[in-house]
C-alpha cells in the first residue's frame, strides 16, 4: 500500500490562509509560522467520521480575505500590518488527510509526525480544526522542544476531561486528560468553563486532583482577564488551545455545544496578547466549528483573527527575530 503524505494541499480554490506560500513538504520547511488544517478527529462512532467540522480548516481558508483585506493594511488589532514589514516567513502546510482504508486512519500518527517537523524547523504551528481531539497529536509533540514543562491554556466552554467515550481515548472529550498524562505539559489553565457538557463529577474530581485551574467564565466576566492573566506565571512557554463553543455563541454561532454566558472575542483577544507579552507562544490551535451551522462565516472569521492577533503579537514581541 502506498505511504500516504503528512499533508495534502487544502481543497478550497482559496488555497491557504492569509495569503502565504503553499509547501506540504515538511522535511524542506523553511518557515517562521506554519498554518495546517487536522480536519478529522477520533470519532465516537462510525457515522461521526463525517460531522461538519471536518469543513472548518478549509472555510477559514476561505475567509481570509474577510479576516485580512491585505496584509500591507493598518490592522488595528495588532497596531500595524500583521507582520510589520518584517521579513516573517509563514507557509500554509495544508490538512492532515485520512485513509478510509485503515482503521482509524491513521491520521493521529501523521498529524504528530506534522507537528513534530514544524517544531523542528523553528515554526510555530497555528492548527484549525475539526474537534477538539486534534489537539492530542498537537500535544503528545510539543515534547519535541523539551526543556521545562509548558503551560497548557485552554478557552473553552466544556473541562474535557473524558477518560474515553464507547472505548475512544482521543476523543473530543478528553483532549486536557490526555495533556494531564503527558509529562511536558505542566500547569493547566481551563478559561470559560460554564455549563455542563463534559464536566461529569468524575472528570472534575480528576481535574481537581491535576491541580488544574479551572477559571469560570462568570469569574471572567466578573473580574475581568487582566486579573485572569495574573493567576499566569510569567516567563513561561504556552501553548493555547481554543475551542469556538468556548466563546458566547451571540459572536461565534458556528458551533455542536453553544451554551450563554462565554467570552467575547476581545477576552479572547486580550489573553492571547497577554500570554504572548508574559513569555513565548509556542502555537495554537482553533476547533469546534461547524460552518452548516454559522451565520455569515462569522465564527471562521474570528478564528481567522484569533490567529492575526497571535501572529501580530508575536512578530512586534520579536519571537521570530530570537529563533
Amino acid at each position: 500500500m502506498k505511504k500516504m503524505p503528512l499533508t495534502v494541499p487544502a481543497s478550497t480554490s482559496h488555497g491557504s490562509f492569509l495569503y502565504s506560500e503553499v509547501s506540504t513538504d515538511l522535511d524542506a520547511l523553511e518557515a517562521d509560522i506554519a498554518f495546517l488544517g487536522i480536519p478529522y478527529g477520533s470519532a465516537y462512532t462510525p457515522d461521526a467520521l463525517s460531522n461538519d467540522q471536518i469543513f472548518a480548516p478549509d472555510t477559514i481558508r476561505r475567509m481570509t480575505d474577510r479576516v485580512s483585506r491585505g496584509l500591507e493594511r493598518f490592522d488595528f488589532d495588532v497596531g500595524g500590518p500583521i507582520y510589520d514589514d518584517r521579513p516573517v516567513r509563514a507557509v500554509d502546510v495544508g490538512n492532515v488527510p485520512y485513509d478510509l482504508e485503515v482503521p482509524g486512519g491513521g491520521h493521529f500518527a501523521r498529524a504528530e509526525e506534522a507537528v513534530r517537523k514544524i517544531l523542528r524547523a523553528g515554526a510555530m504551528p497555528i492548527t484549525f480544526g475539526g474537534d477538539h481531539g486534534i489537539p492530542i497529536p498537537i500535544f503528545r509533540a510539543l515534547a519535541e522542544l523539551g526543556g521545562d514543562p509548558i503551560t497548557l491554556v485552554q478557552i473553552d466552554a466544556h473541562i474535557d476531561w473524558r477518560d474515553h467515550v464507547n472505548g475512544v481515548h482521543d476523543g473530543l472529550s478528553s483532549p486536557i486528560r490526555r495533556a494531564s498524562e503527558m509529562a511536558h505539559i505542566g500547569e493547566i489553565f481551563q478559561i470559560g468553563i460554564r455549563a455542563q457538557g463534559s464536566g461529569r463529577v468524575e472528570e472534575y474530581e480528576a481535574a481537581m486532583a491535576y491541580g488544574a485551574n479551572i477559571i469560570t467564565a462568570h469569574e471572567v466576566h466578573d473580574k475581568g482577564i487582566e486579573a485572569i492573566l495574573e493567576r499566569i506565571p510569567e516567563g513561561g512557554r504556552y501553548y493555547i488551545t481554543i475551542d469556538a463553543d468556548g466563546l458566547d455563541p451571540s459572536e461565534a454561532p458556528g458551533v455542536e455545544g453553544p451554551a450563554p454566558g462565554g467570552l467575547r472575542f476581545h477576552q479572547c483577544r486580550k489573553i492571547i496578547h497577554g500570554l504572548v507579552a508574559k513569555g513565548r507562544v509556542v502555537g495554537m490551535d482553533i476547533v469546534e466549528i461547524t460552518p452548516s451551522r454559522d451565520v455569515n462565516n462569522i465564527t471562521s472569521i474570528i478564528a481567522g483573527r484569533l490567529a492575526v492577533n497571535l501572529i501580530g503579537a508575536a512578530v512586534r514581541a520579536d519571537y521570530f527575530e530570537k529563533k
